[in-house]
């Protein structure tokens, strides 16, 4: 799968994908590519990319310490709240694997998680019923600072958010030593075309401050990330 920056892949694109076929005569799956279709330092859905790099520093800053080793963090933001051109946090989160046990707790998930947890909570700002909490997603962006593996990318997709934002991409992650299942979020998109509620995909947003969160860890000549020096081979927070 090749490698391009930066990426943007607008809807229109994706319904075209998802529904072309997708077999060989021989019933061999044709893998989809991503393809670069535009450059996310033009306002994108009336968003400035100044407004992308904010939060986008802002997953980086959702993570639990400055190099953790599984270094993915997320946030989900309301764009149309707040009033003061940035739009307002809704909720975080950080891969948490480790620290709970539950494999499943990427980033992404962690932070859907918190969001419906703050969207229903009785006593919360938002105080919603169920059913309105899982409409809300449709109002929301998840920014990410790396591409989600495809159990993330399929549960955005569920959740129906209305932007789903990434910084470095799979690619990057395969080339720098990352174990990843090699499915695109692209290719997820393509393929999930009739859930109804269409999802923009904007890909590797503000690479150079997201990529070194992920470019130390299995390669001990590669700087650590600020505030951290190598100890015994790995970055540790000083």
């Amino acid at each position: 799968m090749p490698k391009f920056t930066p990426l943007l892949v607008l809807l229109t694109t994706i319904f075209n994908l998802g529904n072309s076929h997708p077999h060989h005569a021989q019933g061999e799956t044709r893998p989809i590519k991503q393809m670069p279709m535009g450059n996310p330092k033009l306002s994108i859905n009336g968003i400035p990319f100044s407004t992308r790099a904010h939060w986008m520093r802002q997953a980086n800053l959702a993570l639990d310490a400055p190099c953790p080793f599984a270094a993915f963090g997320s946030v989900i933001v309301n764009h149309t709240a707040g009033g003061n051109g940035l739009g307002t946090l809704v909720c975080t989160g950080a891969n948490s694997n480790s620290q709970t046990g539950n494999p499943t707790l990427h980033g992404e998930m962690a932070a859907i998680n918190s969001c419906s947890a703050i969207l229903t909570d009785p006593n919360g700002p938002y105080k919603l019923e169920p059913s309105a909490a899982l409409s809300a997603f449709a109002d929301l962006t998840l920014y990410t600072n790396a591409e989600s593996c495809p159990m993330c990318a399929s549960a955005i997709r569920w959740a129906g958010f209305k932007e789903y934002v990434y910084g470095t991409s799979i690619d990057t992650l395969v080339e720098k030593g990352w174990g990843q299942i090699h499915i695109s979020s692209l290719e997820v998109v393509a393929r999930s075309f009739d859930l109804g509620k269409p999802t923009r995909l904007i890909g590797e947003v503000l690479t150079e401050e997201t990529d070194p969160y992920f470019l130390w860890q299995f390669d001990s000549e590669y700087r650590c990330p600020e505030g951290c020096g190598r100890v015994n081979g790995t970055c540790k927070a000083k």
